[in-house]
């Protein structure tokens, strides 16, 4: 499970998958055959910037073992 919360620290979502669109992180909150249900959990200046912040995620996943992983959008 992970829970990200948003650049502005207005929300806490539980997200399914994070995607990197443009400068915008966006995080899939649920999804069916036709349709994903997205939300913007920051937008930075540069793509590649937002591709270090995805990085980051990862990095934050992989060392974490335990069921529920968390992490904060930066703010720059």
């Amino acid at each position: 499970m992970l829970w990200i919360a948003t650049q502005d620290n207005k929300s806490l979502m539980n997200v399914k998958e994070v995607t990197v669109d443009g400068k915008k992180i966006e995080g899939v909150i649920g999804s069916d055959s036709m349709n994903h249900w997205s939300k913007v959990l920051g937008k930075y200046e540069s793509n590649e910037r937002a591709l270090e912040i995805l990085d980051e995620i990862f990095t934050k996943i992989e060392e974490n073992s335990g069921i529920s992983v968390t992490y904060t959008m930066p703010k720059k």
